[in-house]
């Protein structure tokens, strides 16, 4: 493999600036295009819930430490119960949604947080109140499922899904400064090809190198002045 002069190769990408700029903003503008006219939106909506003690048999409010470890073994499987036929397949139902179930199930997760028992359960969707909606049915259909499998009310809404005001897919600054650093990458990836398939004599080291002949003599560019 031959090797590569980086000082030629660094005078070889200072001539080619402009072509590197070029790069860049042809692939900022499309980017842009994309993200502004081509790239649905989506909003996302999300409904936090916490397990309490079970409200079907305590006879106080006291949290007691048998609680914390019943509901802790129970969040990993409470979180798998929510995007259940069971549960899923009820929302379509009581919402008459146009969507099937593996629709529906595309656009939910559910998130956990280690050493907690609280569960979030979060929609996206083109549609923000449909999100919205979708998310506050599931929530509480998982409730009235869970009364009815494990005959325990421990589930608790701690905040109710709202309508977003923005998209959760959208940031123009930041696909901005991503669509330039992929246009930067590109252009520099071009040149470096030009440059290593370039078989052309760049300076008179070159000459030296390749052909190990002396150079009496080197012609400089000047430039055309009008």
């Amino acid at each position: 493999m031959e090797e590569i002069n980086l000082k030629e190769l660094f005078d070889y990408i200072k001539e080619r600036v402009l072509i590197i700029a070029v790069i860049v903003l042809v692939v900022l503008i499309t980017g842009s295009i994309y993200s502004l006219f081509i790239k649905t939106p989506v909003y996302k909506s999300t409904s936090t819930l916490v397990l309490v003690s079970d409200e079907g048999t305590s006879t106080s409010n006291t949290y007691t430490t048998q609680d914390v470890t019943l509901n802790n073994q129970l969040v990993s499987t409470y979180s798998k119960i929510v995007t259940s036929h069971r549960v899923i397949d009820t929302v379509i139902e009581n919402l008459n949604l146009d969507y099937s179930y593996s629709e529906v199930v595309k656009e939910v997760s559910v998130a956990t947080e280690t050493g907690t028992q609280i569960i979030k359960v979060s929609v996206s969707d083109p549609d923000k109140a449909l999100a919205a909606s979708i998310t506050n049915e599931i929530v509480k259909v998982f409730g009235d499922e869970i009364k009815s499998i494990y005959k325990l009310q421990n589930v608790s809404v701690v905040d109710k899904a709202e309508e977003a005001k923005s998209p959760a897919n959208v940031n123009y600054i930041k696909e901005a400064v991503i669509y330039i650093l992929v246009g930067a990458v590109l252009a520099f990836g071009v040149i470096f090809v030009i440059f290593y398939f370039d078989t052309s004599i760049k300076s008179a080291e070159e000459i030296e190198n390749k052909l190990g002949l002396p150079v009496v003599g080197v012609i400089p560019k000047v430039k055309d002045k009008k």
